[in-house]
């Protein structure tokens, strides 16, 4: 029997354990965390914005024509749809977990595109993203101030603009949301003098529109030019307007006597916040707040990985007084979950070798009229282990209770 070749050559014995452990060991560091198929359904998101749109608008104008196109969609499991008061339309369609998520966001692209001549004219403009994406966070991170040199609004705009883009480009990563926004100019009207001039909200939209706009000048010079003229000139006019002064300079109204309206005479002009509908606390402080969402079908533990190695390299260019710190984390109770697997393997390991090691008395076994004492002689050597090795966690668990 293959049994007593091997209890009467314990050498041969040792050296395939020995083999078989080291090719475990070069085998375990290249196993895959996860294998196919997928178990979780791939999701594409829907996001829309509005200004200025309540709940209700946003379900009624926006939300609705999208879901009753996006019906019926192939492989589709269930959609659901969120809308809150600060204009924002979020529609999350789950699909069947044999689907290819590429496939997924085509066809869904296919129905959002179809329902946007029912859309407001001003969604359009913004834009309706389609994208793969969770709809819970995988990570949470916060920016603060410790000593309140920076606010709010200066953390949120940094972070905008320094980490979406990178944290974007992160293998794993499906989305990056600042909660929040980035600078804007605000422009805040005052009620009583728009009725006593009679001036209307749209028409303030309407100037804001018309004059705050980029002026290709063309050239000077330019081909074809007639003999002797040697040089071609850019001609570079004024773009956007940058500063609340010169916003306050935007013309309003022309009156018929000459005089004219303008938009600092109807409202107050600041450089603020694009939204004010999140604000983010972090030990006491404001923070800035960047969700980080997992692309279907990554791997979660390389996503967050690379996410912290993103985050330490960029770490080195920040500001005096600003500092980073991962507020949420939902991988680390699989890393838990990993390393309690290999403790585990370590546990067998000690125990094959203190039972198969080179000091159990293999051919004075063999001597012995009952074979049972080997069975006892294991379970000897592996109640003294798991009581050596289980006590403290024995403890742990009292003491926790």
């Amino acid at each position: 029997m293959i049994s007593r070749f091997f209890i009467d050559r314990p050498i041969v014995a040792m050296v395939i354990s020995i083999v078989m452990v080291i090719v475990g060991a070069v085998a375990m560091a290249t196993l895959p965390i996860s294998q196919f198929p997928e178990i979780i359904p791939p999701e594409i998101q829907v996001r829309a914005v509005y200004p200025g749109a309540d709940a209700r608008t946003m379900m009624e104008s926006v939300a609705t024509p999208i879901e009753s196109l996006m019906n019926g969609v192939d492989y589709m499991n269930y959609m659901y749809s969120t809308n809150d008061n600060a204009g924002n339309s979020v529609l999350t369609v789950n699909f069947d977990v044999t689907t290819n998520p590429n496939t997924d966001q085509i066809l869904t692209q296919l129905r959002v595109s179809q329902a946007a001549p029912q859309l407001p004219a001003m969604v359009n403009t913004t834009g309706v993203i389609v994208q793969k994406s969770r709809a819970a966070a995988m990570m949470v991170i916060s920016f603060y101030s410790p000593h309140g040199t920076y606010d709010r609004n200066f953390l949120t705009n940094y972070a905008y603009i320094n980490y979406v883009d990178e944290l974007s480009r992160v293998p794993g990563v499906g989305r990056v949301q600042v909660f929040g926004g980035p600078y804007a100019m605000r422009i805040w009207v005052r009620p009583d003098q728009l009725a006593k001039l009679g001036v209307t909200v749209p028409q303030i939209v309407a100037a804001v529109e018309a004059q705050n706009t980029v002026n290709p000048a063309g050239q000077i010079g330019g081909e074809p030019v007639p003999e002797g003229q040697e040089f071609t000139y850019t001609v570079r006019s004024q773009g956007r307007l940058v500063t609340p002064e010169e916003f306050g300079e935007i013309v309003v109204r022309a009156n018929p006597d000459g005089s004219t309206l303008r938009l600092k005479d109807v409202a107050r002009l600041e450089l603020g916040a694009q939204s004010y509908s999140f604000d983010a606390r972090f030990r006491g402080v404001p923070a800035a707040a960047l969700g980080i969402y997992q692309l279907p079908g990554s791997n979660a533990i390389s996503a967050a990985e690379g996410v912290r190695a993103k985050l330490e390299e960029l770490g080195r260019r920040l500001p005096k007084d600003v500092e980073w710190e991962i507020g949420v984390d939902t991988t680390k109770a699989v890393t838990a979950g990993i390393h309690e697997i290999l403790f585990t393997l370590l546990e067998a390991l000690i125990l094959v070798i203190l039972v198969g090691g080179p000091g159990f008395p293999h051919r004075d076994l063999r001597r012995l009229p009952d074979a049972g004492i080997l069975d006892q002689y294991a379970l000897v050597v592996r109640a003294s282990t798991c009581h050596w090795l289980g006590g403290g966690r024995r403890h742990r668990r009292g003491g926790s209770s």
